[in-house]
C-alpha cells in the first residue's frame, strides 16, 4: 500500500503526535517507576527508624527500671545505715537498749578494727565494702535469749550483721531457788558491715 504525497503529509501529524504520546508515556511510566521505587526506599527507611527508635525506647525504659530499682536498694541501704563510714557510737547504744530490753544479766563485747573485705564480683569500682568484727560474751538464762539478742540486733541497723560463729555452753552456776541464775555462757563473732561508696562522698 502506497500513500501519496498530500497522504503523508496529513499523516504526518497524527504520527508525530502518536510518537510524542508513546515517549511521553514512557517517561511517565519511567518516571512513576522511579518515584515508586524512590517512595518504597522511603517507606522502609522510614519503618527501620521507627524499629530503631522502638528499640531505644524498650532499652531506655529498662535502664529507667533498673535504675529506680537500684535507687531503692540504695535507699533501704542508707535507711538502715549500711553507707557510709562505721557508727560505733550507734552499735554501742543499740548493745545498751538490747541488753536493758532483754534484761540480759551480763553482756560483754569487743569491736575490732575495721578491715576491708574481699572484692566483691560485680560490684562498682567506687564501692567498697568492710566488716568490724565484734566478739560478744553473754551470759543466758536460756538458748532464747540468744536468738532473741541475734534478733535484735540485726533489727537496730546501722550494719549488716552477719554472724560468723557463735558458741553456747553451760557456765556451771549452780541452780538457785529462784531458777533465774544464768546457766548458759555464748560468745559470738559477728562481722558489722558496712558499704562505702567513695563517689558518692565526693
Amino acid at each position: 500500500m502506497t500513500f501519496s504525497a498530500r497522504e503523508l503529509r496529513l499523516l504526518a501529524l497524527p504520527v508525530l503526535a502518536c510518537i510524542a504520546l508513546l515517549a511521553a508515556g514512557s517517561a511517565l511510566i519511567i518516571w512513576t517507576t522511579g518515584k515508586r521505587v524512590a517512595e518504597e526506599r522511603a517507606l522502609a527507611a522510614a519503618r527501620e527508624e521507627r524499629s530503631q527508635a522502638r528499640e531505644r525506647l524498650m532499652r531506655i525504659a529498662e535502664e529507667e527500671r533498673e535504675v529506680k530499682e537500684k535507687l531503692e536498694i540504695y535507699r533501704r541501704l542508707k535507711d538502715i545505715g549500711i553507707l557510709g563510714e562505721e557508727q560505733r557510737l550507734e552499735w554501742a547504744d543499740a548493745m545498751a537498749r538490747i541488753r536493758t530490753q532483754l534484761e540480759l544479766p551480763d553482756l560483754r563485747y569487743r569491736v575490732e578494727r575495721q578491715a576491708p573485705l574481699k572484692t566483691v564480683p560485680g560490684k562498682p569500682a567506687n564501692v567498697e565494702f568492710y566488716a568490724s568484727t565484734m566478739h560478744v560474751v553473754l551470759a543466758l538464762l536460756h538458748e532464747g535469749d540468744l536468738l532473741r539478742f541475734l534478733e535484735d540486733l540485726r533489727a537496730s541497723g546501722n550494719a549488716y550483721y552477719a554472724v560468723r560463729s557463735c558458741s553456747v555452753t553451760r557456765s556451771g552456776q549452780a541452780v538457785t531457788i529462784t531458777g533465774l541464775s544464768p546457766r548458759l555462757r555464748a560468745e559470738c563473732d559477728i562481722d558489722l558491715i558496712t558499704i562505702l561508696d567513695r563517689a558518692a562522698k565526693a
